[in-house]
């Protein structure tokens, strides 16, 4: 079964995979390039745009402080975005109806695994919700959290879910590569999945590197996780995902020939 996304009222097939470019408006997410870099992802299939990093040792982010950020970029933002699939990283719902209202943002990234609040503002506004997995357990917690989870946000009217197995968030780097390893068990839920490992410290911890040292590591693990069922790369490095994805799929289709 070919699988959609609803923005905006268009649906976005996931029949071939598609690249989720970041873009952060902060002064200290942890891959510097990709701080205000607009131009990096004008040809991403969706553009993921985030005010408050998420790195463990950022400075504390006030809900002003992240709406602040947006609101000052808000007219290159809207420049950018316009008839674009847009989506929104934050893990609070002020923001996420914010961006709603005056970026017609239509998917809400949140990698915090939910709440009672998001879930009733996704429902209410019709977007797409990206739900995280924030946990380092087993493989079976995983999947019995997104089972509880996936109930929930149905039984309140969202309608366009995209699971996240949060690679890196609340997890050791042993966890990290488990999930890669069992990754396509995730396509028992039926629903889209998103992979987003770009230059993370799996990557470059691994490696004995850095987060500017690690895109080849990033296009091998995400060439592994399209082959394992991942739908959509949350990447910093839009055409090198697309580069991926298109020799990716000219594989698969020999297969199926």
């Amino acid at each position: 079964m070919t699988e959609t996304i609803n923005f905006n009222g268009q649906l976005m097939n996931l029949d071939i995979p598609k690249v989720m470019g970041i873009l952060n408006i902060t002064p200290d997410s942890f891959y510097e390039k990709s701080r205000y870099a607009f131009d990096l992802v004008t040809n991403a299939d969706i553009i993921d745009i985030g005010g408050c990093s998420t790195r463990h040792d950022a400075a504390y982010c006030s809900e002003s402080d992240e709406l602040e950020r947006l609101k000052n970029a808000l007219p290159k933002l809207k420049e950018l975005t316009k008839g674009r699939a847009v989506s929104i990283d934050t893990f609070r719902p002020s923001v996420a109806r914010w961006a709603v209202e005056n970026i017609r943002v239509s998917m809400i990234n949140d990698i915090s695994g939910g709440s009672e609040e998001m879930f009733e503002l996704a429902a209410e506004l019709h977007t797409a919700y990206v739900l995280t997995y924030p946990g380092g357990d087993s493989i079976d917690k995983m999947l019995y959290w997104f089972s509880k989870q996936i109930y929930s946000l149905t039984d309140k009217g969202v309608c366009d879910i995209i699971i996240d197995p949060g690679f890196g968030f609340g997890k050791t780097i042993e966890c990290d590569f488990n999930i890669i390893q069992n990754f396509s068990v995730l396509k028992e839920f039926k629903l889209p999945i998103l992979a987003g490992i770009s230059r993370k410290s799996m990557i470059y911890k691994t490696l004995n590197s850095t987060p500017e040292d690690s895109l080849n590591g990033t296009t091998a693990l995400n060439a592994m996780l399209l082959d394992r069922g991942a739908d959509i790369l949350r990447v910093h490095d839009v055409k090198e995902a697309k580069e991926t994805i298109k020799l990716y799929n000219l594989t698969r289709c020999s297969h199926s020939a």
